[in-house]
């Protein structure tokens, strides 16, 4: 689709310019794009500032009942989950030799269409995401899969900005796994707790500014992806 290596690289300087404002995150520095795009090469576009790292971590998040929260007074806090969907992997992802599709992207794809449905929301009423950018290729297809901008369209959709604060929506507040880290298990937990920060309005100085919606993308190759929409519960 005519992606080049600096829209990859733009991803990955994205990431860590969001990570500056998170304490939790595994690198804290901002790089130049040129610094993104001349650090290590890993595997050609690929730099090491585009990688995740290797990384240790842990997160945790209750579940509860309205009853629950109602007794406990807890409604400033409660997150309502609108919708959640696990796929696995399909016949395309190995039968049409696609790098695209290997990676997960028909996984995702149908994950949020399911999602989308259960709550009935679409991707064009969400403002904040965290997604499984592992690298930031991975990033910019699952733009595309999520359908927050048209398939083909990743690399305008990063030109524009419509990713970060003041765009069209924010990806990866946290940092992703790019810089936040990615502790492999403790990963999925880690993005359900910067999206209730964000929807709680607790996010500091990395918050989505009036973030109501907000999408989670988890992926394990080989092959699980899952998709969960949040929103903070409207109870009385």
């Amino acid at each position: 689709y005519g992606a080049t290596a600096e829209h990859f690289a733009k991803i990955g300087y994205k990431n860590h310019k969001h990570s500056v404002n998170n304490p939790y995150s595994q690198f804290q520095d901002e790089y130049t794009l040129e610094q993104i795009m001349n650090a290590p090469m890993v595997y050609e576009p690929l730099t090491k500032l585009q990688c995740c790292p290797t990384s240790d971590g842990a997160g945790a998040a209750i579940l509860v009942s309205e009853d629950f929260v109602r007794k406990h007074n807890l409604q400033a806090k409660a997150v309502e989950i609108l919708g959640m969907s696990m796929t696995t992997d399909f016949p395309s992802t190995f039968d049409e030799k696609s790098c695209i599709k290997l990676v997960g992207s028909d996984m995702t794809r149908k994950a949020a269409q399911k999602v989308y449905e259960q709550s009935g929301l679409g991707p064009e009423n969400v403002d904040v995401v965290e997604l499984h950018d592992c690298f930031s290729c991975n990033e910019m297809i699952t733009y595309e899969a999520l359908g927050l901008c048209p398939e083909g369209k990743g690399g305008a959709f990063v030109d524009s900005g419509a990713n970060t604060y003041g765009g069209k929506v924010g990806v990866n507040p946290s940092g992703g796994l790019i810089s936040k880290g990615h502790p492999l298990g403790a990963t999925g937990l880690a993005q359900c707790a910067e999206l209730n920060w964000q929807l709680r309005g607790e996010a500091d100085k990395r918050q989505v500014k009036d973030a109501k919606v907000a999408l989670q993308h988890n992926l394990g190759l080989g092959g699980a992806a899952v998709v969960t929409m949040y929103r903070k519960a409207q109870l009385g």
